[in-house]
């Protein structure tokens, strides 16, 4: 049987020098009795699974708005592709597995309803803006976790926390893992949305740029296998975590042909659905500000701690798209238009 104790041992024996040993984490906000078997990495992967923030994830949009299919990605396949790719790296060069996993699964626990559309509502609205990797962060910082942690949330470890809040944005992560998961996010979420506009018809193979064709490779796989082994070589023996220039540069082409052809498509974001999305967080985030008794018993407790109007930015930040739909439908639509 292997103790935790006997697992933090072979991390120190093993992993490479540079790698985050959990024997040495910084801890967590409040000290808490070690686990039996499992080391602190994997007691905080384990708490993002149980959570009640990452189930939601699947009924979250990751780029489709209400997409005709079953294969198109929502937040939570997004993450768990994310989480394989980390993963994948992380082996590669022999860093921490358990804590790249840990960021990972929880770098989007707080994304908005209707993905980056219902985030930018959010941040027009909310005083002080709303950004979603904060937002991840007062997730498994405050608003999730059990009875006996009130106010503590999943009390995560800082090495976990810093790679949440950090996985995107200018900051790197301290941690050689977070930056793992910081690089992993951009390749999973490049390529997915690139096989989802292929499937859905919003762009042909045609239309991919000749230059990534050549340097990544022409399907789905061989452009991720190409950009990962590219990180592995080139952040081996570093101090950071990076892609050779060239790839670095293609890639950032490939994310601005994305972001002309897909995520601004009118195929994709059609006007009549982006005003959807406006009028529904909007109207929701206003109705709860008026009426702040309404809210869960959970975030009233929040709105006595931290504001009416962060409470009910918890609440619509938390939702899924079908919530916010169904709540919106109950609150505003006549019952005989139903």
């Amino acid at each position: 049987m292997l103790f935790r104790e006997d697992i933090e041992k072979r991390e120190i024996e093993m992993l490479d020098p540079k790698a985050c040993k959990s024997a040495f984490s910084k801890g967590r906000a409040f000290d808490e009795p070690k686990d039996e078997v499992r080391t602190e990495f994997q007691r905080d992967r384990d708490r993002i699974i149980h959570s009640k923030s990452f189930r939601r994830l699947m009924h979250k949009t990751q780029v489709f708005l209400a997409p005709e299919g079953d294969h198109f990605r929502t937040r939570l396949t997004h993450t768990l592709e994310v989480s394989q790719i980390a993963r994948t790296i992380a082996r590669a060069l022999n860093y921490n597995e358990d804590l790249t996993e840990a960021i990972a699964l929880g770098h989007d626990l707080g994304h908005t309803p209707f993905g980056h559309n219902g985030e930018e509502v959010l941040n027009k609205i909310h005083p002080g803006g709303f950004k979603h990797n904060v937002q991840s962060l007062r997730v498994v910082d405050v608003l999730e976790g059990s009875h006996h942690r009130v106010g503590s949330g999943m009390n995560l470890t800082m090495e976990v926390r810093d790679g949440i809040v950090h996985h995107t944005g200018s900051k790197n992560p301290f941690t050689l893992e977070g930056q793992i998961v910081h690089l992993a996010d951009r390749i999973a979420y490049i390529n997915h949305d690139i096989d989802d506009a292929l499937r859905s018809g919003v762009i042909r193979f045609e239309d991919l740029p000749d230059s990534s064709i050549e340097l990544f490779g022409a399907s789905h796989r061989s452009r991720i296998n190409s950009l990962v082994i590219d990180v592995i070589k080139n952040s081996e023996g570093k101090e950071k975590i990076c892609q050779s220039p060239a790839f670095k540069s293609e890639m950032d082409n490939l994310r601005k042909f994305m972001f002309t052809n897909v995520y601004k498509n009118v195929r994709v974001k059609r006007d009549e659905d982006l005003d959807k999305v406006e009028t529904v967080i909007k109207s929701l985030y206003e109705y709860y500000l008026e009426n702040p008794n309404l809210l869960p018993a959970e975030l009233k407790e929040i709105s006595e701690k931290d504001g009416v109007a962060e409470a009910v930015k918890d609440y619509i930040a938390g939702m899924t798209d079908r919530f916010a739909l169904s709540t919106y439908t109950d609150i505003f639509v006549p019952k005989g238009w139903k």
